[in-house]
């Protein structure tokens, strides 16, 4: 079984609300990646930016966009992750997928919807946490305003990786830094986080940011300009730490009741 898990962030600006452009520039830069890479984690609404005008996107466009995951999944032999505008039984969802060059897929609704900007009027609020193995890594995928609720990230199923993806703003950038930081000190696991880059059309920047913390908090990777990042995720770090420290069998028992 693997024991390391090779990832790259992708910290990008976007096209706003043109997934056909988006693809295409994504899959550009997925093609000069390295071979060795097993996961390419993308942004939050990474064909549209963070927009709360989802009528403005072509129903279809989230079929397409899963289509093209699933292909540039076996194209590279690598697995994607990041989320998009999906609309299902009339209802809007952020939601985030997870697809692997065999074709897997995983799903999961964004929990916490972003109330300061309307998004918990526009989109469906997710109700289940998703943990899914891969490559000997159980790992734990929210989406942006997520991170501010440590309860719903709170390692009670010993994961060993949580990823955030968002569209997280310039002027709350030092509560990102700093959650992604106790995310991965507390649970115990390796926290990622890939944040887009630029401007939207509603006047908001982003500043990137993005990066990758150890089980102890200790930065492996972080950026402030449009680039790919790399790491290097290693299953001995996590289990070697935990046994030593033991903290998180000091951890609260609880179980959430929706």
């Amino acid at each position: 079984m693997p024991t390391t898990l090779n990832i790259a962030l992708i910290q990008s600006d976007l096209y706003w609300e043109d997934p056909v452009s988006n693809r295409n520039m994504f899959e550009e830069k997925i093609g000069s990646i390295p071979d060795n890479i097993d996961l390419i984690i993308l942004p939050e609404m990474f064909t549209t930016g963070f927009t709360m005008e989802p009528n403005n996107i072509v129903i279809s466009e989230g079929e397409g966009t899963v289509k093209w995951m699933k292909r540039v999944a076996q194209d590279h032999k690598v697995a994607l992750i990041g989320s998009i505008i999906f609309q299902e039984d009339g209802k809007f969802f952020n939601r985030l997928y997870f697809i692997s060059s065999e074709g897997e897929i995983e799903t999961y609704d964004k929990k916490h919807t972003f109330t300061l900007a309307g998004e918990d009027e526009v989109y469906e609020a997710g109700s289940k946490k998703l943990i899914f193995e891969y490559k000997g890594f159980k790992i734990c995928p929210m989406i942006c305003y997520d991170l501010r609720f440590p309860v719903w990230a709170r390692n009670t199923e010993d994961y060993d990786v949580l990823i955030y993806v968002a569209n997280w703003p310039k002027k709350r950038i030092n509560a990102w830094d700093t959650l992604l930081k106790a995310r991965a000190i507390e649970n115990m696991a390796y926290c990622i986080g890939v944040n887009r880059i630029g401007n939207d059309e509603l006047g908001f920047e982003y500043p990137g940011h993005s990066g990758v913390y150890d089980v102890l908090g200790e930065p492996m990777a972080f950026s402030k300009e449009e680039e790919i990042l790399y790491a290097t995720l290693d299953k001995e770090h996590i289990e070697s730490t935990r046994k030593k420290l033991k903290f998180l069998e000091d951890r609260d028992r609880f179980s959430l009741i929706e």
